[in-house]
């Protein structure tokens, strides 16, 4: 996957995010390419002064400094800020004469004293710059360091981070030491730990400043995960046309449970809502007053044999299909989920559909040959995947195990694709952690499914605008909730 909609490198997308290695090797390809180090040092300092006027008004600041170039930027902050008329303190981890050029340079330009790193330092302050290491520790903070953010979260003083909180990865967003801040100016593109938990909550709000990376450089840098944005899917999400009828827009089946009736239920809204044609959930016939009861537009389909099962899978003009909802985690559930993929067509699997496999994982991974999507939990993602690792190496290792996209769901969604490609999801708000939440999710993914949408796209679109959904709710948010709020958010995309 080489373009976004074939009209540009991916790099320009907005929402690509870059690796530590890969903001480094941006740095160094850009020094290649004639940009001085000094230069995008002071460009990285001055867009972090630059954001703290626009939010406060001058007090006294502390700017911490390690010894990297993280430090350096911290020195730029610091005399920028000072050349603005605010009273600034600088404090070092070690000495400014063991910075390297670049660094040592800026430095030499705040040209004042320069105070030894520790908690001490802090007194007075009313705003602390955290410019000790940024992305570029690989191992837990210690020492001094530990003290000084521990001793300035403590004080509840705003903590401006350059890069990502020191101590925390920017990879993988754990948490090794680092601290809260109200703040976080990054570079160029946003870092995976920016996003994923804990990271996303240490770093505050997240500003992206262009420190003058020439473009042809970021273009020689293919990046494999993205923030989940609209512009990633939206000229491939389905729309409504004159010439369209129910048929064209898709067929979803949903599999409903029993005596769990209320999850299918959701999910099937969920399909509906976001623009499937007809949807239809087939049910044991015992069950069928209490779906039908409950349903209008949607249609209930009973189903008494296995046989009966079995006609319905393979006469059926359904485009995709969803199990797991208040299935059970029984034989029964085991074997349709076999059935239905061996048909090959788009299917998605949550819940039970998953849990019937723990005890021999692969089976279900062989079973994979057609579109598909598994939506765990953590739980449920723990049952099946024995894997270690950040929750993104996870999901791109079990997505390429089994051959199937897999939402790993959560407040930090990633959506995973087999080849590598990968989504993280940030604007779902913490009412999302309802329950039935996840099924009104699936309904979704199958909706879209339905209508055409590739199974990694109808993922990534699916889980935003379930984000979207609940964010335009607000408290109090109920799962039955969800879809009736998608119209408006499509309407919203679409216009």
């Amino acid at each position: 996957m080489n373009n976004l909609n074939g009209q540009w490198p991916l790099i320009r997308c907005q929402s690509a995010l870059l690796s530590v290695l890969q903001m480094a090797q941006a740095d160094r390809l850009s020094v290649e390419a004639g940009v001085s180090a000094f230069e995008l040092m002071a460009h990285a300092g001055a867009a972090v002064a630059g954001e703290i006027q626009r939010r406060w008004t001058p007090r006294p600041v502390v700017v911490l400094c390690g010894p990297g170039n993280n430090g350096g930027d911290g020195f730029v902050t610091a005399y920028r800020l000072r050349e603005a008329g605010w009273p600034v303190k600088v404090a070092m981890l070690g000495s400014r004469f063991s910075l390297q050029s670049e660094a040592r340079q800026h430095a030499q330009r705040w040209g004042d004293e320069v105070d030894s790193l520790s908690p001490l330092v802090l007194e007075g302050a009313e705003l602390i710059v955290d410019g000790l290491f940024g992305a570029g520790l690989s191992r837990p903070l210690q020492g001094v360091a530990l003290d000084t953010l521990a001793a300035a979260s403590q004080a509840r003083v705003p903590i401006i981070a350059i890069d990502t909180p020191s101590g925390m990865m920017g990879d993988t967003g754990e948490a090794l030491g680092a601290v809260p801040a109200v703040l976080t100016v990054t570079f160029v593109r946003k870092k995976p730990g920016h996003l994923l938990l804990p990271g996303r909550d240490l770093c505050g709000e997240v500003v992206v400043a262009d420190i003058g990376t020439p473009q042809a450089v970021l273009d020689t840098i293919t990046p494999q995960a993205f923030e989940n944005h609209p512009r990633l899917w939206l000229a491939k999400l389905p729309s409504t046309k004159a010439e369209s009828d129910k048929h064209s827009r898709g067929h979803a089946l949903i599999f409903g449970g029993y005596p769990m009736t209320g999850a299918a239920r959701m999910a099937a809204r969920g399909a509906a809502r976001a623009g499937a044609g007809l949807t239809t959930i087939a049910v044991p016939e015992m069950a069928l007053p209490v779906y039908a009861a409950a349903l209008t537009s949607i249609m209930v389909r009973p189903w008494v044999t296995p046989e009966d099962f079995g006609h319905l899978l393979n006469g059926s003009r359904c485009s995709a299909w969803l199990i797991g909802p208040g299935a059970g985690v029984n034989k029964e559930t085991f074997g349709q989920v076999l059935a239905m993929l061996a048909s090959g067509r788009p299917t998605v699997l949550d819940a039970d559909a998953l849990s019937v496999f723990q005890d021999d994982p692969g089976v279900l991974d062989r079973a994979i040959h057609g579109p598909c999507v598994l939506t765990p939990h953590e739980a449920e993602f723990r049952r099946i995947f024995d894997l270690e690792g950040d929750k993104l190496t996870r999901a791109r290792a079990a997505a390429r195990r089994c051959g199937a996209v897999v939402v790993l769901k959560g407040s930090d969604t990633v959506i995973a694709a087999p080849d590598g490609r990968a989504v993280i999801n940030s604007n779902a708000p913490a009412s999302l952690a309802t329950a039935g939440a996840g099924d009104v999710l699936s309904g979704i993914i199958l909706g879209l499914l339905a209508q055409g949408m590739s199974a990694y796209d109808s993922a990534a679109a699916a889980v935003w605008l379930h984000g979207a959904a609940a964010a335009a709710f607000g408290p109090g948010l109920l799962a039955e909730d969800l879809p009736d709020l998608l119209p408006t958010v499509l309407r919203q995309l679409q216009g």
